[in-house]
């Protein structure tokens, strides 16, 4: 019996929902753990593309699928992709599609301040989604949070939305210079979704726990990526939860026993969404190459993600942090025809090495990176199905690779479709 997880190794989008999706298929349920709709996960199938937002990628598969109590969810989102699966389908009904009655809930003014107070902020703004993903974290760490057990009791609801926005109120109009919001609107709101989502809505960590008593698979998948860690990232340009493969724990509500691998999936090169350093950031052809062969655009917000050569820097930290087991590539194909290919092994601030991952941003922004250059391939590898299919010096890319996070590749992608996957080892098998 295997439960594993899955987290990204790099800033996010590195394409976690197709390893997800294959790897379900072995799995009997698939458990979210943090993070809201600023994610989104593209699968495609069958030459067919679906976006997931907060609804586990394993609904494609018709597995069991849990959202744990890490996450912050907005109801309203949540049934638009219930009805969207539904239309496509896919049965993503109470049967299918557990919440967490501990996961949190975004609410109408979440979003209405994370939108203010990036306008607020002008320049110095940390390039956040606007989805309320931030204020709803804030709200769960200072004890004022509304989770779905308070949803589903009409009373507590309005108990707390009451309560709340007259804090919020006075600091949307005193501080941010925006409009209140009306209690009985959003309390009218909410009581329609919680009539909706109540038949989903259970004890996760003792379904969780059954599952594991009876020798069932759990594949437990991040969202976003380690470097965008709310303690090990690049702060304060990172998400507002731990994204490592540590809260899966209590992102679901397991013991830690419970897991025997992790896999850290990594994209073929580096990309990242929004602000931050990127020290191995391309502003020449080569990055606008892989920004367009690539279809680097957020799946969620549609802006451009920033591409880069591979950082082997952040790769070790994430091995590091994330105790990973085996690796996922996805991607390599679109470093097909290039004639030469870099990695960044190492950091350099003023001509002096820099021997671990900066916590610094000032030190981090001042890094240069030290390059290897490894000879590219023109070859299209998208047809490949076996390792050994592959043209050598690819080959030899994925062996630097695993050389230098210590870590052995378990998965690599060559190209959007499930099909086109190799697979050299499956831990669920």
């Amino acid at each position: 019996m295997a439960n594993i997880v899955i987290v990204g190794t790099q800033w996010g989008d590195e394409g976690k929902g197709k390893i997800v999706d294959l790897l379900a298929e072995n799995a009997d349920g698939v458990v979210r753990f943090q993070g809201g709709n600023n994610a989104g996960h593209t699968l495609v199938v069958n030459g067919k593309q679906t976006i997931c937002h907060l609804i586990p990628s394993g609904i494609l598969q018709g597995k069991a699928c849990y959202i744990g109590n890490g996450l912050v969810v907005d109801p309203a989102v949540l049934i638009d992709e219930i009805d969207y699966l539904q239309a496509l389908g896919v049965d993503a009904g109470p049967a299918k599609l557990k919440i967490s009655e501990k996961a949190h809930i975004i609410m109408p003014y979440h979003k209405r301040i994370d939108h203010a107070r990036e306008k607020h902020k002008g320049d110095q703004k940390i390039g956040t989604t606007g989805r309320g993903i931030g204020p709803a974290y804030e709200d769960k760490a200072t004890r004022q949070g509304i989770r779905f057990v308070d949803l589903i009791d009409g009373d507590m609801l309005a108990e707390k939305v009451r309560r709340n926005l007259v804090e919020k109120n006075f600091y949307l109009q005193n501080f941010l210079n925006d409009q209140p919001m009306d209690p009985a609107a959003v309390i009218e709101e909410y009581r329609a979704y919680a009539k909706r989502l109540a038949p989903h809505v259970t004890n996760v960590s003792a379904a969780l726990h059954r599952d594991v008593s009876a020798g069932r698979q759990l594949l437990f998948e991040g969202a976003q990526g380690t470097h965008l860690d709310i303690d090990h990232g690049t702060y304060p340009f990172v998400t507002s939860s731990n994204t490592v493969a540590g809260n899966a724990c209590c992102g679901a509500g397991v013991g830690p026993g419970v897991i025997t691998d992790v896999i850290g999936i990594v994209k073929a090169y580096t990309t990242r969404v929004g602000q931050g350093p990127f020290p191995t950031e391309l502003f020449d052809d080569t990055g606008k190459r892989i920004q367009e062969k690539g279809a680097e655009f957020g799946a969620t917000t549609g802006r451009r993600r920033r591409c880069g050569w591979l950082d082997a820097v952040i790769l070790q930290n994430a091995a590091r942090l994330n105790g990973l087991t085996g690796l996922a590539i996805t991607k390599l194909d679109v470093l097909d025809g290039l004639d030469e290919i870099r990695i960044c092994t190492g950091y350099l601030a003023d001509g002096r090495p820099v021997d671990h991952f900066p916590a610094s941003l000032k030190l981090l922004s001042a890094c240069q990176p030290v390059y290897e250059t490894l000879p590219g391939w023109h070859a299209d590898i998208s047809s490949a199905r076996s390792r050994d299919k592959l043209p050598l010096h690819a080959r030899r890319y994925l062996e630097r690779i695993e050389q230098l996070t210590e870590t052995p590749i378990d998965i690599i992608s060559v190209g959007p479709g499930r099909d086109q996957t190799i697979v050299m080892r499956n831990p669920f098998i």
